[in-house]
């Protein structure tokens, strides 16, 4: 099972990586091309990021800690979503990335057992290829959710995943495009709680502002919107339950190569033992709302955080 998934995310990858570098703008150049031996020296750890502002933050906060303490770091961030940016992790192209025990272990083993917080920290760390491993996790997590407005919550009675089955008009999805094959998605909502979709519509900024404002348009009735987002709270949005565990505890964990030594997962532990849920949402709010840059979020943090 797990040799074929790292196949077919290869290929994924190796297709999407064209598209995703044009979506990078904001990085400088190719954000894979940072990760390649020719770009990095062997001393310097390449830290990633998804395409995606609230792992950006991450990723930076990553970067600043590590500088903080003498290592040279080299930022690839923006790479794009799990299918593109995985291949370059297990390639060695990336160093350093931040990621979430319970969709990682999903992409990776899609029949994972799940369960508790430690449980899908624990399955995720024998799930994980020759080379890479996981340093400790956070508090933090921004965990999937299916999110409806909350005047749809109202008038249909919702309250859980399975009660979407009292809506009697048309629902559809939207989300990143990757989000129709993941397990979790509206196939699943259909096999397992027989929920009827009536289509799907791709939207690019997993689960930021242009989803929620297809949501809140009316354009889509049901999204894939991160809990950490400030937008669930300004915005009047429900994350439905989830008690059959459809999503797995998503905690924020770094994915380090071979090259982070015990110094540098020193320095990456310490962020993971400050870094809390509420300061997620904070970190998230202060992109979304006041429009601060990651490297300013990051540091802030830090600083806050006496980690500098």
């Amino acid at each position: 099972m797990f040799t074929q998934n790292r196949g077919r995310l290869a290929l994924i990858g190796a297709v999407a990586v064209g598209a995703v570098v044009a979506l990078a703008g904001c990085a400088s150049g190719d954000p894979l091309g940072s990760g390649s031996d020719s770009s990095a020296g062997a001393d310097t750890i390449v830290v990633g990021s998804q395409d995606y502002y609230s792992n950006e933050i991450i990723a930076e906060i990553y970067a600043q800690a590590l500088e903080a303490n003498d290592f040279t770091v080299d930022r690839s961030f923006r790479i794009g979503q799990r299918e593109v940016y995985l291949p370059e992790l297990e390639a060695g192209g990336v160093d350093v990335f931040p990621e979430y025990t319970g969709s990682l272990l999903q992409a990776l083993k899609p029949d994972a057992a799940g369960g508790t917080s430690d449980e899908v920290y624990t399955e995720l760390t024998a799930a994980l290829p020759e080379g890479l491993r996981v340093l400790d996790k956070a508090d933090a997590s921004d965990q999937n959710s299916w999110t409806v407005t909350q005047a749809f919550a109202d008038k249909y009675n919702l309250t859980d995943i399975a009660s979407l089955t009292n809506v009697t008009e048309p629902i559809t999805v939207g989300g990143n495009s990757e989000l129709e094959t993941r397990p979790y998605g509206p196939a699943t909502l259909k096999e397992k709680y027989g929920i009827e979709t009536a289509g799907f519509s791709p939207v690019e900024d997993s689960g930021g502002p242009l989803t929620v404002k297809a949501l809140v348009d009316g354009s889509i009735q049901l999204a894939n919107i991160y809990t950490a987002s400030p937008n669930i709270k300004s915005d009047k949005l429900v994350a439905l339950e989830d008690p059959d565990g459809l999503f797995f505890a998503d905690n924020v964990v770094p994915v380090v190569s071979e090259k982070v030594d015990t110094t540098a997962a020193d320095v990456l532990n310490k962020v993971s033992v400050a870094l809390t849920a509420d300061d997620l949402v904070s970190l998230n709010s202060e992109s979304v709302n006041d429009q601060k840059s990651a490297d300013v979020i990051a540091a802030a943090w830090l600083k806050q955080a006496n980690l500098f």
